[in-house]
């Protein structure tokens, strides 16, 4: 028997309506995201498309914990599945298990199509998740896509576009921006410059060639998880010999599945680390699990990989990230406030600061979180004494695809240094919109640090 609290049980997007008084009781919440819906339609031929699948599967696995009056999914289904991040002989199959009804799109309700041309202009919202290259992002549907460019799709750009689609949507439904659905926006994770025009052929971008073969995970939640989607998607061989270590000490609650991609109501109880371990090793990689607290105590063994993806939460495990022997760390942090949530913050070490500078110690939940309307009245009901409002007033807002955005970036990070592209010490963006996106040049020379490779799959 799981004793979990409510804040181990609140959709991490229902207490967003909670703190900004859009809802004022839990129920109101999550009434509200159960009139949340969304259809997604795909055409014939990006339907037998690896890259369109796995843009498909991306959507529905982030927008089924976003609309939770559900996904519907129209197009040629009975395809045969060809992304190794699900299981079964079709993409229907994959479909189904992620939790996608397969609909003609209800009329009425926000509408993404995964790639194809353009379609006629209407007046709800329609748009389209488009990728190329190293780019991708969302256009009106009526409107045209990237350049096609030289160089094939790499596997993190469907994930990218998707999440930004998401993202876009659930701008529309809760009527945060009279833009969403009307814009062009999108990334290069090859040029994170602002000068970088996402929707132009990126020239220098090259063909993707190499991938990690030895990475760490620290903190398998929200990033975590969305990092190892990600990995998913690469393009390794069916005999690649990939090792990760995966570190985390804590257990699946309910409120994890609202935000973390490869968790669901029936790993309710199970440790993280395991269950991770478990889609790992079935994705075809190699695990080594440690459950315990990742601080300054943690000592990294040579034969251990060089490289750690950090999805921690806390500043106590940040601060010691250089510290224990890795030689390249890329770390992202998310906003948690149901103002700042759709922000996100990566760093990369070592570089010019120590990472006992980059994060303080943590503050105390403020007053004016736990005095909100929908808090006021579990206090007045009696649902929840004050130590209960303060410690789910403390939880964080979190939305599935600001982690899936975060994990296209930080796996950019690796991609790059793997492929001789630029690195930034600091990425710091919201997707409120991208156009204030901040990515500042890593100053430190990695040119002698050999991370360890495979070459990509055929």
């Amino acid at each position: 028997m799981n004793n979990f609290t409510l804040a181990d049980e609140m959709h991490r997007l229902a207490k967003r309506a909670m703190d900004n008084g859009t809802a004022a009781s839990r129920q109101e919440a999550e009434a509200l995201l159960r009139g949340y819906r969304i259809a997604l339609s795909i055409g014939p031929d990006e339907a037998a498309d690896r890259h369109h699948q796995a843009a498909l599967l991306t959507a529905i696995e982030l927008g089924r914990r976003v609309f939770l009056g559900g996904v519907t999914v129209e197009g040629r289904l009975d395809m045969p599945l060809a992304v190794p991040v699900a299981s079964g002989p079709t993409l229907g199959h994959a479909v189904a298990a992620a939790g996608g009804k397969p609909l003609s799109a209800p009329a009425g309700i926000p509408l993404i199509s995964i790639g194809g041309p353009a379609k006629k202009r209407t007046d709800g919202f329609s748009i389209r998740a488009v990728f190329n290259g190293w780019r991708g992002g969302i256009v009106p549907g009526h409107a045209d896509g990237p350049d096609r460019g030289k160089i094939r799709p790499m596997a993190l750009s469907p994930m990218l576009a998707a999440a930004l689609a998401i993202n876009e949507a659930f701008l529309h439904v809760s009527g945060e921006s009279p833009f969403a659905g009307k814009r062009s926006t999108g990334l290069n994770l090859w040029n994170l410059s602002r000068s970088a025009d996402w929707m132009s052929c990126e020239g220098s971008a090259p063909e993707l060639r190499y991938l990690p073969s030895n990475l760490w995970l620290i903190g398998l939640g929200h990033l975590g998880q969305a990092y190892l989607w990600g990995l998913g998607l690469l393009p390794y061989a069916s005999d690649a010999k990939v090792g990760l270590v995966l570190q985390d000490v804590d257990v699946i609650t309910p409120s994890t599945e609202s935000t973390s991609i490869l968790s669901d109501s029936t790993m309710h109880g199970l440790k993280k680390a395991r269950v991770t371990a478990v889609w790992a090793e079935r994705r075809g990689f190699e695990t080594a699990i440690t459950e315990r607290l990742f601080d300054e105590t943690c000592r990294r063994h040579c034969s251990e990989p060089s490289i750690a993806l950090c999805g921690l939460d806390n500043a106590v495990g940040r601060r010691a990230l250089d510290r224990v022997g890795f030689e390249f760390v890329v770390e992202a942090g998310l906003g948690r406030g149901h103002q700042d949530f759709r922000s996100l913050l990566i760093h990369t070490l070592p570089g010019e600061m120590p990472a006992s500078a980059l994060w303080r110690e943590e503050g105390e939940v403020s007053q004016a979180a736990a005095d909100a309307m929908a808090y006021r009245k579990m206090l007045d009901e009696g649902s929840l004494d004050r130590c209960g409002v303060t410690l789910l007033a403390g939880k964080a807002v979190g939305a599935p695809f600001v982690g899936a955005v975060a994990a296209t970036l930080v796996l950019g990070e690796v991609l790059r240094l793997l492929h001789g592209g630029g690195l930034h010490r600091m990425v710091d963006m919201n997707l409120v919109d991208l156009a204030y996106l901040r990515a500042v040049p890593q100053l430190h020379d990695f040119s002698s640090f050999n991370p360890g490779f495979i070459s990509v799959g055929m």
